[in-house]
């Protein structure tokens, strides 16, 4: 891969890791509700669990679910349905983390990893990758590359999103505030469904 096109790469991870997303909105609701040290499991499973679907896509998983379109129906069917389940519990949230709720938990590594595997933007990201950036010649380099590139920019801007939430707690400590920030973010969080649905 030639440096500029290893700088376009970089460019093209950068903004669709950056930019508005299931897992962002995520992030911004987990910083606000939780703080960014409670968020930082959530933000390294994003990141690891998205540079696991990568290689798995980068090496054959893509043409599977091309070759058998039931199994990428599945996938899409139980990945809205665990959106939708995750948009409501975020949109039903009423107070800050240390505040009196007990049950309201951050999103655990295991689970930010898995959700990966049925995040329509995610798929999206890394199909487009392999498939613009994948060198048929170096198959193996070029996957390894490309899964390099996202490694190095996902993380940092995945915390922006949670540390832009963390800044917010103050201002959304006023619980009417919080009630209508967390619904906003909940119906947000569906609506990155729209895309799929098309």
């Amino acid at each position: 891969m030639s440096l500029d096109a290893f700088l376009a790469l970089l460019l093209y991870a950068l903004v669709t890791s950056i930019t508005p997303g299931p897992n962002n909105f995520m992030l911004l609701a987990s910083g606000v509700n939780f703080g960014i040290a409670r968020t930082i499991p959530h933000m390294l499973g994003i990141s690891i669990g998205f540079f696991v679907l990568l290689l798995a896509v980068g090496f054959g998983l893509g043409a599977v679910l091309t070759a058998f379109p039931a199994l990428h129906t599945a996938l899409k069917i139980a990945g809205a349905a665990y959106l939708l389940y995750l948009a409501w519990k975020i949109a039903m949230s009423r107070s800050l983390s240390g505040k009196g709720e007990t049950e309201a938990k951050p999103m655990r590594f295991i689970d930010a990893a898995a959700f990966q595997w049925v995040n329509p933007k995610a798929w999206v990201m890394a199909i487009t990758a392999m498939a613009v950036y994948t060198n048929p010649d170096h198959p193996f380099i070029s996957v390894a590359l490309i899964s390099a590139a996202f490694a190095i920019v996902n993380l940092p801007s995945v915390s922006i999103w949670a540390g832009f939430g963390t800044a917010l707690r103050g201002f959304l400590s006023d619980p009417t505030r919080l009630k209508w920030f967390n619904i906003a973010m909940g119906v947000l969080l569906a609506a990155t469904l729209w895309p799929m649905l098309k």
